[in-house]
């Protein structure tokens, strides 16, 4: 089988790899075995020191970096710059921080010594998406070499340029052969991969279909994993919000890498005193949205990542106009060369509706009416996924105690829904489980060991 990069603005076929044999893959399954046997006994210290390397290699190498985002999945050029600089700062997070987050934890017991460690647990499977091509991988990565696994990468194969840059990022940075690597295989491979006793635990992002799949085979094989999944982010919008700033952000949330993220806003929901003028300015905005060649730096809207993938989308939105949805703007693939789509705001959207119920990964927003604020909360949770979550008030502790009722693995209150190293990142309902980020990311991928020492006093 051979494995083609395509570029969705021109639709010109960038590389092509064949994929790796079984026993290429044993061997890199075998690599990253014996080095994690050494890696796992490195210094925290020795660790850091190669992961801000790692950092200084993303931003000294941004431009090509960038490009390679840009040419293998159309992101616009300035939030692919943004990509790599992100993955930089989280590289140089996990530098600062993980020996304090694993740091052993004393428990008082009526031991003479009791605490708790935290061990790596092995070679991790990741399992990754196209959309954000190295941030996807680096907010995995970053805390798990630091915690002292090992990691095999099994990308989108429309990325494979990415993914082998991945890989050459930590080689160039200093990391030992083996502690990272790229698998070139298809979907096909990964089931004998998770069931392979090589590897110890499993991670994916992507689509809920997917995670399901994925679960039953590490489940199967008694593997850990964490899974983040699709989302249908609700973007609720008070009486008494900022209007302004709610349109501004509605626009930024929906529409950033031409609406291709998992935590980006989908259903724009919308109190009724408000919704008619929350509507004309939204899709006025909408309409002044650039759309063209993702390398030019006043792009704001590149293509669709695939040509499938730009036609499941228009025929969600034909299915909701045929519900009974109205179309405020755009609702149409673009003509000419790659696969672009019109920036589109659907009105008159209900639960029933495909636009709904269904995530629409693209450059398409639905906006619902909801009676009041409570009303809003119970359309936001009549969704399948709980991944983010964004809310407009102007009274803030109405809105945390609204957002406490949201189910979701975040709220943003007043702003737009983002990943920070800073702070966990997951989901609920069929947007998966675990979390990535934070000190709580850092410690998905470890043994929670208990350590007694007696005797007891």
């Amino acid at each position: 089988m051979t494995i083609t990069s395509i570029n969705p603005a021109t639709e010109e076929v960038l590389a092509e790899f064949p994929e790796m044999m079984p026993e290429q893959v044993n061997d890199i399954l075998d690599q990253a075995r014996a080095a994690y046997r050494r890696w796992r006994q490195t210094s925290f210290e020795q660790r850091a020191g190669l992961m801000r390397q790692a950092g200084a290699y993303l931003r000294q190498n941004k431009a090509r970096l960038a490009g390679l985002i840009t040419a293998e999945m159309g992101k616009p050029i300035v939030e692919a710059e943004a990509e790599v600089e992100k993955c930089a700062w989280n590289c140089d997070y996990y530098a600062d921080n993980a020996a304090r987050f694993l740091a052993d934890e004393p428990i008082a017991t009526n031991a003479r010594q009791s605490f708790v460690a935290f061990e790596p647990l092995g070679t991790v499977l990741a399992i990754m998406p196209w959309n954000y091509p190295l941030w996807q991988v680096m907010r995995f990565a970053a805390p798990a070499l630091m915690a002292g696994n090992t990691a095999v990468l099994k990308h989108a194969s429309s990325v494979s340029q990415c993914a082998l840059a991945l890989e050459e990022i930590f080689r160039a940075s200093g990391f030992p052969e083996g502690v990272f690597r790229t698998l070139l295989v298809s979907s096909g491979a990964v089931e004998g991969i998770i069931n392979d006793p090589r590897i110890a635990a499993v991670t994916l992002t992507g689509s809920d279909v997917v995670g399901s799949l994925v679960a039953r085979a590490a489940g199967e094989a008694l593997k850990k994993t964490v899974l983040e999944l699709g989302g249908s982010d609700a973007f609720i919008v008070l009486e008494d919000a900022d209007l302004a700033g709610a349109v501004q952000f509605a626009v930024k949330s929906r529409f950033q890498n031409t609406g291709q993220s998992c935590i980006a806003a989908k259903r724009f929901i919308v109190v009724e005193s408000i919704a008619p003028e929350f509507e004309r300015r939204f899709a006025a905005a909408v309409g002044e949205l650039r759309v063209g060649d993702p390398t030019q730096r006043t792009t704001q809207l590149g293509p669709i990542s695939r040509g499938d993938l730009r036609d499941e989308l228009h025929q969600q939105v034909q299915a909701s106009l045929a519900q009974g949805a109205t179309c405020l703007i755009g609702g149409q693939p673009l003509s000419g060369r790659g696969y672009f789509y019109a920036p589109t705001v659907l009105g008159n959207v209900t639960p029933e509706m495909t636009v709904f119920r269904e995530e629409t990964f693209g450059p398409v927003a639905a906006v619902i009416r909801a009676r009041d604020a409570a009303h809003a909360v119970e359309l936001a949770n009549d969704s399948n996924f709980g991944l983010g979550g964004n809310l407009w008030t102007q009274d803030i502790q109405r809105g945390i105690d609204l957002a406490r009722q949201i189910e979701s693995g975040a709220v943003f209150i007043n702003g737009m829904t983002a990943s920070d190293p800073r702070l966990p990142f997951g989901g609920v309902k069929r947007s998966g489980y675990g979390r990535e980020l934070s000190s709580f990311g850092i410690r998905e991928f470890v043994n929670i060991q208990t350590i007694w020492v007696g005797p007891a006093h």
